[in-house]
């Protein structure tokens, strides 16, 4: 915290204007409060339970806030969206700051995460958003969840595969699961569609819709990092396509 007050709030709120502008993104003077206020509280929590590994102010701007906006021209207004293993409220709250008329639901396994996530909520005064303490697996489980999302989403989980299968049973019949990832290989995506293939009669209950693969290639601003956000939609037909 006394390191971003080091930076200076409004430095480090220019920061992430102007790297929002880098990725065609428009944000205002009062979103980039809302961000530095997370990012502020984030960094004050973090001195007493691990929220992220990630300390640096110009990293937390530029790693978590900025990449968590990315999304943003491929959801639609007023979505509801389901971010897994959200950590510090990543991409969830930035995406709900950004998109004030989206629906969002934020789950966590850890109980110290899922407290911060409602402080930060209560703080920012942000409507139709709740954070979870559950795993994705039990979450499943409850009723009116299955097939009610439009996006589900993530950063937290290290495979895309296991994110898309744990991702199907909330999804919607138009809806999209977005991964936000490293590079992309080749092998990756076949993975993925033999996964797909193989459980999706199962996971959705006979659903026999296909489904296409897009990516989108890009870099981080600033530290020109490179990252990839792979999308799975329904589409009509019986192809799996990928494009990208």
């Amino acid at each position: 915290m006394h390191e971003m007050m080091q930076v200076g709030s409004k430095k480090w709120q220019n920061l992430i204007y102007e790297g929002a502008k880098n990725l065609d993104i428009e944000i205002d003077k009062r979103k980039t409060e809302k961000f530095a206020i997370h990012a502020i509280e984030l960094m004050k929590w973090n001195q007493k339970t691990n929220l992220t590994a990630i300390t640096d102010p110009f990293e937390i701007a530029v790693k978590h806030f900025l990449d968590s906006i990315v999304p943003v021209k491929i959801i639609p207004s007023n979505a509801s969206l389901l971010d897994i293993g959200t950590g510090g409220g990543f991409p969830g709250i930035p995406l709900k700051i950004i998109l004030p008329s989206l629906s969002v639901t934020m789950i966590d396994a850890s109980r110290k995460k899922v407290s911060f996530l409602k402080h930060i909520i209560r703080t920012l005064e942000l409507k139709n958003i709740d954070a979870l303490h559950i795993r994705a697996e039990e979450f499943a489980n409850k009723p009116g969840v299955k097939k009610k999302f439009d996006v589900i989403i993530s950063r937290a989980l290290s495979s895309m595969t296991n994110f898309a299968m744990t991702a199907l049973p909330f999804l919607n019949k138009e809806g999209a699961i977005i991964a936000m990832r490293g590079n992309v290989s080749c092998d990756d995506f076949q993975l993925l569609r033999s996964s797909v293939n193989k459980r999706q009669a199962i996971l959705l209950d006979g659903d026999t819709e296909a489904f296409e693969i897009s990516v989108k290639r890009y870099s981080l601003p600033y530290l020109k990092s490179d990252r990839s956000m792979v999308s799975l939609k329904k589409v009509q037909g019986s192809v799996f396509k990928v494009q990208g």
